[in-house]
């Protein structure tokens, strides 16, 4: 025999029965029924071969001899005969894919790592398309895949396949273009992480699509970053508005930024503001703001939460400071409401304008220290942050401020607030 048909010989030994046959056959045989493929066809380094070292180190060296010969085979063959390896392989892999060991997937994987790399951007993207839907694609393929810089290679993997981590979404995402952005977005569930990238990286098409997924979750920050990029964006106004997991606060912030088409469309289409609808557009988010505190099951829960503190003689400043400092809007908001016996829209838009003085204001009335104003001043600031300098020239306001002042200053603003539905000026 000579050295070429020995070396061929082994590489076929070291295959499963059915690819080697394949591969001698020179054509594609007909995918076998899920049921007796496996049985008929075994893979090396299945069984309990691990406990028999001899039988262990054997198996390992038709191992490194099957990477070595299909090495060689590559470096011989045409792109057409790497494109049929890869696709016979790939057959024989998913008609057995769920009842592969992760030692026999594991094979697969080194194998077909070594094929993917020598074959073109048509044949990559033909894997990827097959492979994305395989719950036990080879991991290393599908990450190399989705790494691809050609979108029609990644696409259909990074929308689709649970092979992905976060890590591995996370990766991709905070390198690669635009379209690869979109595919991600377009998965059946994203978690914060993943949405945070998306949000701050994407383009308008990548921010459109990930608002409208129900299957995103978004961290405070993230829902921060939609609204301010509603602002300018109809659109994504309208799907981030109409979010269910949209927290108040931020809800009220798109409100109250979003255009008049916009808050008349959020008024009529979303279900937690849909009696909200009035003729006059000044009315339009006093109408919503009081539908939304009725439908809204934050709301109902911090209300219950608040209005047992209240009830047990504990409401007091270190459970608001609590609240503030893990920014429990509502918690918040309807505590001081209850404290400083004030209409909870009023606090609310004291929690949301620009300008720091209706929150001092609210903290003397309710007689807090500056401990306890400064807790409510980082939860109003928290969407754009605020300088040192600044929360230090407030607090010094804040300690020279007298209650009686404050208290005759909040009631101009009350009739203010009550006499134009709108937040008034920071």
């Amino acid at each position: 025999m000579t050295p070429a048909l020995g070396r061929r010989a082994r590489f076929m030994n070291c295959l499963p029965l059915a690819a080697a046959a394949s591969i001698r056959s020179g054509r594609r045989q007909k995918r076998p029924g899920r049921t007796s493929f496996f049985h008929h066809f075994p893979v090396i380094l299945s069984g309990n071969l691990a406990v028999n070292v001899p039988a262990q180190t054997h198996v390992m060296t038709s191992r490194s001899s099957l990477i070595l010969e299909l090495e060689q085979a590559l470096a011989a063959g045409t792109q057409e005969h790497r494109t049929e390896m890869l696709t016979r392989i790939t057959d024989l892999f998913l008609a057995g894919a769920n009842r592969y060991s992760d030692v026999q997937i594991n094979l697969f994987d080194e194998v077909m790592t070594k094929l993917t790399s020598a074959i073109e951007a048509k044949a990559r993207a033909r894997l990827a398309a097959r492979l994305a839907d395989s719950a036990n694609a080879p991991p290393s393929v599908i990450r190399k895949l989705a790494a691809d810089d050609d979108i029609e290679v990644a696409r259909p993997v990074l929308k689709d396949s649970q092979r992905l981590t976060d890590a591995d979404l996370l990766a991709q995402a905070r390198i690669k273009s635009q379209p690869h952005l979109l595919a991600i977005s377009q998965r059946k569930s994203l978690s914060e992480a993943v949405t945070d990238v998306l949000v701050m990286r994407g383009d308008r098409q990548v921010a459109h699509s990930v608002a409208r997924n129900a299957g995103a979750r978004f961290s405070d920050a993230g829902f921060r970053i939609l609204v301010r990029r509603s602002a300018s964006d109809d659109g994504l106004a309208m799907q981030v508005g109409a979010r269910p997991d949209l927290p108040r606060q931020h809800f009220l912030s798109l409100l109250e930024q979003a255009s008049a088409t916009v808050r008349t469309r959020l008024a009529m289409e979303n279900p937690r503001a849909g009696a909200a609808v009035q003729n006059v557009l000044n009315e339009v988010i006093g109408g919503i703001r009081a539908e939304t505190r009725k439908t809204s099951d934050g709301y109902a829960n911090a209300r219950e939460e608040v209005l047992a503190l209240r009830r047990a003689g504990r409401l007091n400043e270190s459970e608001v400071y609590r609240f503030a400092r893990e920014g429990r809007f509502e918690h918040t908001a309807l505590a001081l409401s209850y404290m400083c016996s004030i209409e909870l829209d009023t606090i609310e838009h004291g929690l949301q304008e620009q300008g720091h003085e209706i929150v001092l204001i609210l903290a003397k009335i309710a007689g807090f220290s500056s401990t306890g104003a400064k807790a409510l001043l980082l939860l109003k600031t928290a969407d754009r942050g605020i300088s040192a300098q600044d929360l230090d020239h407030a607090l010094r306001s804040y300690d020279q401020l007298q209650t009686s002042t404050a208290q005759r200053v909040l009631g101009f603003y009350r009739t203010r607030v009550a006499a134009s539905g709108l937040p008034a000026a920071g």
